[in-house]
Order: C-alpha cells, then sequence, then structure tokens
C-alpha cells in the first residue's frame, strides 16, 4: 500500500499509567520500539468559523471526515492528512490520505499565497500527491476551512507483526491561538488526572491472541475518545461557564 494512503482498524483506550506499565510487560515480548519511539506531536485541525467539522465528529455519523496537519517536535516536515471514517463497518473503519509539505509552506497555504495543488507538484513523491491534493484544497475552499484548534501530546510507539501499531499519547494540551507547530508557554492541559494516557491499537486485521488476552485480564475495553472532540467540548464548556 502507498505510504501516503492508510487503510486500517483503529481502536482507541482510556488508561492509567498502572494500565500502561502492565502492558509493557507483555508488549516488550512481542514488539518492538518504532522508529520514532517517543515523540512530541503537534496537530492543527482546520474547521468552519462554526465548528462544524468537529461538531459533525461528535455526533459520530455514518461518515465523518477531518482535515489536520500534523508536525513533529524538532522535524521541518508537515504531513497534510485527511482522515475518514465510516460508523459499523468493523473491517475497514479508519482511511487516511496525506501529503507531506515543509512548515514554510504550511505558512504560505493557511495565507491563501498557494494551494496544495501547487505545492505537490513541486515534488511528487507518490503518484496519489496531486491527487490527495486536490481533495485538501476542494475541502479548504469548499468548507472555507481554517486552523482553529491546535492539539499537543506526547507519544510512545511500538510496532509488530503484520503492521500492528501501539502507540500511548500522554500530556494531552491544547491551544486556539499561535498555531505553530512550537511549545506554548499557555497551553491548556485536558486532563485534570495526569495518570489518564490514550491508547490506540491500530491493525489491517484481527488483533492477535496475545493482545487480547492481556486486555481482557486488565479488564481494559475499547471507547470513543475523538481528541479534538473532547477537547473542542470542554472548550464550550469553559465558555459557557
Amino acid at each position: 500500500m502507498d505510504g501516503k494512503v492508510f487503510n486500517r482498524i483503529e481502536k482507541k483506550y482510556l488508561i492509567t499509567k498502572s494500565d500502561k506499565k502492565e502492558l509493557l510487560k507483555t508488549i516488550h515480548q512481542y514488539m518492538k520500539k518504532d522508529g520514532y519511539y517517543k515523540s512530541e506531536v503537534f496537530n492543527v485541525y482546520f474547521d468552519t468559523d462554526n465548528y462544524d467539522l468537529i461538531i459533525q465528529s461528535i455526533e459520530q455519523p455514518i461518515f465523518k471526515h477531518k482535515l489536520r496537519a500534523r508536525s513533529y517536535g524538532g522535524y521541518d516536515r508537515v504531513f497534510l492528512e485527511i482522515k475518514t471514517k465510516m460508523r459499523g463497518r468493523d473491517m475497514n473503519p479508519g482511511y487516511k490520505r496525506r501529503v507531506m509539505i515543509t512548515k514554510q509552506d504550511f505558512k504560505e497555504l493557511v495565507k491563501g499565497k498557494t494551494t496544495m495543488v501547487e505545492l505537490a507538484s513541486r515534488s511528487i513523491e507518490t503518484k496519489n500527491d496531486i491527487q490527495i491534493a486536490k481533495e485538501i484544497d476542494y475541502l479548504i475552499q469548499h468548507f472555507n476551512l481554517t486552523p482553529k484548534i491546535m492539539v499537543i501530546y506526547n507519544r510512545e510507539s511500538y510496532k509488530g507483526e503484520d503492521n500492528l501499531r501501539i502507540t500511548f499519547d500522554e500530556n494531552l494540551k491544547s491551544r486556539q491561538k499561535n498555531l505553530n507547530f512550537t511549545k506554548g508557554k499557555r497551553d491548556k492541559i485536558y486532563f485534570e488526572d495526569k495518570h489518564n494516557i490514550i491508547m490506540e491499537i491500530k491493525a489491517h486485521g484481527v488483533l492477535p491472541l496475545w493482545l487480547v488476552k492481556e486486555m481482557s485480564r486488565l479488564q481494559i475495553y475499547p471507547q470513543q475518545f475523538s481528541k479534538i472532540g473532547k477537547i473542542y467540548e470542554k472548550i464550550m464548556k469553559e465558555k459557557n461557564v
């Protein structure tokens, strides 16, 4: 499969530091640290002035999509990603398409000085780049999308056989100003309890038996948790207080 297009099952779990410690005892037996084992992840979510995409996602429709820009601490590249999901399709719920650009390219894009198609044309890495760029341009122009919220967290990643991947996201934070892929002194912490960790399992098929057994033993079950959705709800709640 093209490295810019991902089609996989994604399951999320809200766990504690104690759960993580127990899980890692087993994970270390079957999985290896990813090439980017520990990283600080910066995500800028695009939306309308009324936050229509986030609200639609929270309502859990049959079909939903998001547009975000992702970068990693100390890395000059930015991934422009379209994420789509279809509820009820257990074997194929998650689909992601992305194009990589520089941080300077991103600044030009959000200022309206260029388009994704123009940026992708400068350096075509795969045959899908131009098509994905056209989809991004369409979403931005059709829905009048602009960067709205930045979501930041520290990620720990593991990889296993059959494209199995497990990540642990901690220190979830956000901000609505200075969306420039750098650390902010006034970032808002989401979890009041620092022991909360978002674990995500990504797989292209069924989960391995050893993992199913371990999560069953620890009574860890999947649940709905959209980082941007939860942060948006908290922002709205604080505004209405």
